[in-house]
């Protein structure tokens, strides 16, 4: 039997190399490892319940006469809070999120010395970080996000 070459063989053999192509792909992403798939957020179906909150508590920071300030140092990342509101009622928690690689992200309990706090060098890695400081004074609750590059 002869095989003939034509327009349809042609045809048929540039598709299945395409799916080949295509199909290698798509296990390189799905079975290695060394490409990880890491989520925003392990519990994002329970967090979007409690978006509605979060609103709320950006709208109260919003509505301060001034909102959180963040200022990059030598010795880290310098938090400054509101100094009208009284530092002793301020109590909450400051998160980093690392996008990049979630073993970097941390917590840190909000521990105000002189409206300020110090987040220290040793803990940060040069780029782009996620920063949620949700905090709380006088029954009334505050959220700060911004997204910061150190």
């Amino acid at each position: 039997m002869k095989l003939r070459f034509n327009w349809g063989t042609g045809i048929v053999i540039a598709m299945l190399a395409f799916m080949i192509f295509i199909l290698s792909f798509v296990y390189k992403s799905i079975a290695m490892d060394e490409y990880q798939h890491e989520l925003v957020s392990e519990d994002y179906y329970k967090d979007e319940l409690h978006y509605q909150e979060e609103i709320d508590k950006m709208n109260n920071s919003s509505s301060l006469s001034k909102n959180i300030e963040l200022v990059n140092s030598k010795e880290g990342i310098l938090v400054t809070f509101p100094e009208d509101i009284d530092q002793e009622s301020i109590v909450g928690s400051i998160y980093f999120q690392r996008l990049s690689n979630e073993k970097l992200d941390f917590t840190e309990q909000i521990k105000l010395t002189d409206h300020h706090q110090l987040i220290p060098v040793e803990k940060l890695v040069s780029g782009k970080w996620i920063i949620k400081i949700d905090w709380e004074s006088e029954q009334r609750e505050y959220l700060f996000k911004e997204t910061w590059f150190y």
